[in-house]
């Protein structure tokens, strides 16, 4: 094999961003041989071998072992190329079914911090909103001390058995302004705001009002939105919907939580 056909390590390295050092351990522990080494003991690779040593790499970042991939430099084929593909594979697609489930979990919660940061808090307003898609839980049964947290750890045990990702905000459903009226830290229902739910918040104008507190705590929101309703001849059909907007997330003080409730008026 003529040199002059070759590339020195210099040139190879500087052709594929790898540094020369890397290069020689490569060589060293049987991973990546030079295509010749020079009577002078220096190495030389062919340009074909750029593909290899990419692939090397490629492998490498994905976390494949050093030993297997060294055993696939010794006797490839094309059946153990493919093979190791398949399952690589499979290890990428788990790894970007996560990084995708976490980039929306970032943005659902990104979207109600934002929508918090900008609402009118001491107001009570009709707006139009878009649907919004949910995942409703099973109806609740609360103790007749009607503690909040003993039905909420009973629905989350119930929706992490179910395969429910609990890693999205988790919002209370009303069947009707009277339901939230009579208990308003007693929602019917839990419902997580995965964007891939099987059921929805539908789209419509809805009576919207805000107030800070703990979790179940409404304050005079109830009262306020009822009030509003009948001085403004606004027909509640319901349901009802109550989403935090901000919380432990974002605020230490349990008592600043900003919970936002929302009325679907009747068309």
């Amino acid at each position: 094999m003529n040199t002059n056909d070759l590339l020195s390590i210099k040139d190879f390295s500087e052709f594929t961003g790898i540094k020369q050092s890397t290069l020689r351990y490569y060589d060293e522990i049987g991973l990546f041989h030079p295509a010749l080494r020079g009577e002078n003991g220096y190495r030389y690779y062919s340009c074909q071998q750029i593909i290899t040593v990419n692939l090397i790499n490629v492998l490498t970042s994905l976390d494949i072992p050093r030993k297997k991939i060294i055993e696939l430099a010794k006797e490839r084929t094309p059946e153990g190329i493919l093979k190791l593909f398949s399952t690589q594979e499979m290890i990428l697609n788990d790894r970007l079914r996560q990084i995708s489930n976490s980039y929306s979990v970032i943005q659902t919660f990104r979207k109600l911090i934002e929508e918090g940061l900008s609402a009118d808090i001491d107001s009570i307003q009709r707006c139009t909103a878009a649907s919004l898609p949910i995942s409703l839980g099973p109806a609740n049964h609360f103790l007749e001390d009607g503690q909040f947290y003993h039905t909420f750890i009973k629905y989350c045990n119930r929706a992490k058995k179910q395969g429910v990702n609990l890693s999205y905000p988790i919002g209370g459903y009303y069947k009707n302004l009277d339901s939230f009226m009579q208990t308003p830290s007693q929602p019917n229902i839990f419902f997580s705001l995965n964007p891939l739910g099987n059921e929805e918040k539908p789209a419509g104008d809805y009576l919207v009002g805000y107030t800070r507190g703990y979790y179940g705590e409404m304050g005079t929101l109830p009262q306020r939105l009822y009030d509003y309703a009948k001085e403004n001849n606004i027909d509640l059909e319901g349901p009802v919907y109550a989403i935090y907007l901000q919380d432990e997330l974002c605020l230490p003080d349990t008592s600043d939580y900003l919970v936002q409730i929302s009325a679907l008026i009747k068309k």
